[in-house]
């Protein structure tokens, strides 16, 4: 169920009018029954590691906090396990609802069989086996028992996204480099579809864990409560990823929506799908005849569609967050900023804190802080930044385009920390210095776009040649944007120069009230032009 769907606006509007009828706790549990729903409707089987990643970070956190667990925990979390297995994995929906109900008397037509009867047993198997290891378990001296339900919570959540994610790209990539060797490896592979948002919700667990680990929260004793930390649907496919030391107080505490709550959600709605329907599906089909027609295209036609990625990439992105942002307050729920004015940045460092900002503070505060940070001297905090940022790339997708990606931003990285030591403070670069640092800052952004965006390294090759060494080429002959982004994009401009200018993330709100019936009305009416592009689904989708 997509955001920019009719489908996901009606359940909106079912989920809304219901949580306004019922008591907190019963608010929980239809968010919990909703998240989920949201989720099966792409794939029923994979919200099967959703429900894992709950159980075991639920258990893995009471061990490392209080070093038990009781005996109804351990049901709870035997019982939703084992459960979701059997929902999800043994039962074939699908050819249930072709059968129809009748079928029910004839389980050889709708249970999944071998493959959903091994799942499930698998399942069982391993709650039993957690059962019968908390037991020595809480025997532990503490400082080992800490680290090892830390370790199993790593090895779980990062097992289940490389198996997912990551193994088959390796064992291709063996297997490309034993062929130049002239060996023929046979294959091993999972060839298994990607979970949607795995990713996200994968860092978002084992931040709980870590927290806990770290001191900076208490494990909570309410499985429903993390179920819904986890699996809470506005940010649950694409972020923005949240800490449990901020989201899951609030699923905790009651909630009160007042009217400037509704007001900023319908607002962050608008301008998210604004951003995503009229902007981003509109500049899409002149970045997809460049990228993906095959051929080689003119200088300036790769300059044009580069720059047309980016502004597509950004909409896309944060229109998701801002549209993820809108839903929760509606439901009384406020979550983070994802995005900042990224594109107004001066410096690789500016970029960072302002892009994707979930991620880039997730990755400073469990990845490069746990490598050191800059502890160490000038060597060691490089290596730390480079590395964060080849596994930043690598989180991305399984290709190579974005660990050169990532190898790219670490590099730029590092290179400005140096120029930065080694230039003496100054009182400031004036007008003409601030534009002339933006304007290099954007050209590098621009340039590890194509990186992102190439479809393979010999592309990456090929256009890299076209951009340096083609200057003359200014021949246009790819699909122009469709003219609802052209329309679009003036007043996205327009609003975030506002936006910049003012300091403010409300600089809408502070104009006059016809002015701002302006923006709103222009807003919408774009968006609906937009409505004529060729959906898209979310670019994030994919990581």
């Amino acid at each position: 169920m997509s955001f920019n769907s009719v489908a996901y606006l009606v359940f909106l509007v079912l989920v809304v009018a219901a949580v306004r009828l019922l008591g907190h706790r019963g608010q929980n549990r239809l968010l919990l029954a909703a998240s989920y729903f949201f989720y099966a409707w792409w794939d029923v089987r994979f919200l099967l590691l959703i429900v894992l990643s709950s159980v075991v970070d639920f258990f893995c956190a009471l061990m490392i906090d209080r070093g038990r667990v009781t005996s109804r925990e351990r049901w709870t979390c035997g019982l939703w396990a084992v459960g979701a297995a059997c929902l999800c994995v043994a039962v074939d929906w699908s050819a249930l609802a072709q059968a129809g109900p009748l079928a029910l008397l004839d389980p050889g037509r709708w249970l999944s069989l071998p493959f959903g009867a091994a799942v499930t047993a698998a399942v069982t198997g391993s709650m039993l086996l957690g059962g019968v290891l908390a037991r020595p378990g809480e025997t532990l001296p503490e400082p080992r028992r800490r680290r090892a339900f830390a370790a199993l919570s790593l090895v779980s959540n990062l097992g289940l996204l490389g198996a997912f994610k990551y193994f088959d790209f390796f064992v291709s990539s063996a297997e490309a480099a034993a062929a130049s060797l002239g060996f023929e490896p046979s294959g091993l592979r999972l060839d298994v579809v990607l979970p949607v948002g795995i990713s996200f919700y994968t860092f978002q667990t084992l931040s709980y864990t870590l927290d806990v680990y770290r001191g900076r929260m208490r494990a909570t004793d309410r499985y429903l409560d993390l179920a819904l930390y986890v699996a809470f649907f506005p940010q649950l496919v694409a972020g923005p990823i949240e800490r449990a030391a901020h989201l899951l107080p609030e699923i905790q505490r009651p909630r009160r929506i007042d009217g400037d709550q509704v007001v900023r959600g319908l607002q962050l709605l608008l301008v998210g799908l604004f951003k995503k329907v009229a902007i981003a599906d509109g500049v899409a089909v002149t970045v997809d005849a460049v990228y993906g027609s095959g051929a080689s295209p003119s200088w300036l036609e790769l300059v044009v569609a580069t720059g047309l990625f980016a502004l597509q990439i950004y909409c896309d992105f944060s229109g998701y967050s801002d549209i993820a942002r809108g839903t929760a307050k509606l439901l009384g729920f406020d979550l983070m900023r994802n995005f900042d004015l990224p594109y107004f940045s001066r410096s690789p460092r500016e970029f960072w804190r302002r892009w994707h900002v979930s991620l880039s503070t997730w990755l400073r505060d469990y990845l490069y802080v746990s490598l050191g940070g800059n502890r160490g001297g000038r060597g060691r905090t490089l290596r730390n930044l480079m590395l964060t940022m080849l596994l930043g790339g690598l989180w991305h997708g399984a290709a190579w385009n974005f660990v050169l990606w990532g190898a790219f931003h670490g590099a730029w990285l590092c290179g400005h920390r140096l120029l930065a030591e080694r230039r003496p403070p100054s009182p400031g670069r004036g007008v003409a210095g601030e534009l002339l640092a933006w304007g290099a800052c954007m050209l590098a952004v621009g340039y590890g776009w194509l990186l992102f965006r190439a479809e393979s390294l010999a592309q990456i090759a090929s256009f890299s040649g076209i951009l340096f060494g083609d200057f003359g080429d200014l021949s246009f002959d790819a699909r122009l944007p469709r003219f609802p982004a052209v329309a679009g994009i003036p007043l996205l401009v327009a609003l975030e120069v506002l936006e910049w200018t003012r300091g403010e993330a409300r600089a809408i709100d502070r104009l006059a009230a016809p002015l701002r019936g302006l923006v709103h009305a222009s807003l919408l009416f774009v968006l609906v032009l937009g409505t004529s592009n060729d959906p898209a689904e979310f670019i994030y989708f994919a990581f």
